[in-house]
């Protein structure tokens, strides 16, 4: 079973997330100068064989990734030059694997729990089968979990955090809601219009943030939240009003290809992107202005996984 089955098979309908089929309505300003006439465009499909004929063909969008594209055939075409790209390797390469210094022995040399201590909460680990070290360490009052999280933050490198939920509801259309679930990451603010932080319980993943580096813009910076104060932010975070989601499955690069020409055929975005995020291939689709966090309502995503990868 994929990633996205088990996701949608959990998705809270009442979130706004829809499964594959579902249909978008496309909103468009006319007045957005955003918008470029279509007359003098030169088609962004590398394998376009309109020629000089896309020149009368009265349409200004949709344009994904910089690209305007001169009929249906074109956009699927483009679409899958994209898939391709963010594919490529996908099967030979595997992420790198990054050793760190075991939480434990962080700890130990920081001067927060004993050997003895290290020792009692990995043998109950070992026994249960079960838990992370951390939390064995909090549960055998070794450690409290700000003491965790801040040996956490030295394992990886990366500030500690206590989120505002407040501040979050404005930066909701950061990613689909899918995501918080799918990869435990929470968007907690937006510094100066350039600069993301993300929020995670246990362990960075720098994947998922150069994903959502490379769809918004903006440099994302990483940081773990304690566990108590991430499952409540979580908890706050799910029930936001979140950008319309589509879900999908394609049994290869060319049927996800159509799915997502089809999808913003539908849409006629003003700008459209596509990243890849472990397994699987996130397209947004903004409708009035492209910004790196636009409002709820002026964005659409699609989420698919490939069964051929």
């Amino acid at each position: 079973m994929s990633l996205l089955t088990r996701i949608r098979d959990n998705v809270n309908p009442s979130s706004g997330v829809k499964t594959a089929g579902s249909s978008f309505t496309a909103v468009r300003d006319s007045s957005d100068s955003g918008f470029h006439s279509g007359l003098l465009a030169q088609c962004a499909n590398p394998g376009c064989r309109s020629g000089w004929l896309h020149l009368f063909r009265k349409r200004s969008v949709p344009v994904f990734e910089g690209g305007w594209t001169c009929s249906p055939e074109c956009t699927e075409g483009w679409m899958r030059f994209a898939l391709e790209r963010e594919l490529n390797g996908l099967n030979r390469v595997h992420e790198e694997h990054r050793h760190r210094i075991p939480l434990g022995l962080v700890m130990l040399e920081q001067g927060w729990i004993t050997g003895a201590q290290l020792r009692k909460a990995l043998d109950s680990q070992k026994q249960a089968g079960k838990g992370r070290l951390g939390e064995w360490l909090i549960l055998q009052h070794a450690a409290d979990e700000l003491t965790v999280t801040r040996a956490l933050g030295l394992q990886w490198s990366c500030p500690v955090l206590f989120p505002d939920s407040s501040v979050g509801v404005g930066i909701a259309a950061v990613m689909p809601r899918l995501f918080i679930d799918a990869f435990g990451a929470l968007p907690l603010r937006v510094v100066a219009s350039k600069l993301l932080y993300l929020g995670f319980e246990q362990g960075l993943d720098p994947v998922f943030a150069l994903a959502v580096e490379r769809m918004t813009g903006l440099r994302v910076e990483s940081s773990i939240v304690p566990s108590s104060v991430f499952r409540t932010y979580q908890e706050t975070a799910l029930n936001w009003k979140f950008p319309p989601a589509q879900l999908g499955e394609a049994v290869s690069i060319p049927a996800a290809a159509h799915m997502f020409a089809r999808a913003i055929e539908r849409v006629q975005p003003i700008a459209s992107s596509l990243v890849r995020v472990h397994s699987c291939l996130w397209l947004r689709m903004k409708l009035s202005s492209d910004i790196p966090v636009p409002p709820v309502d002026a964005v659409r995503d699609v989420v698919c996984s490939i069964e051929q990868i």
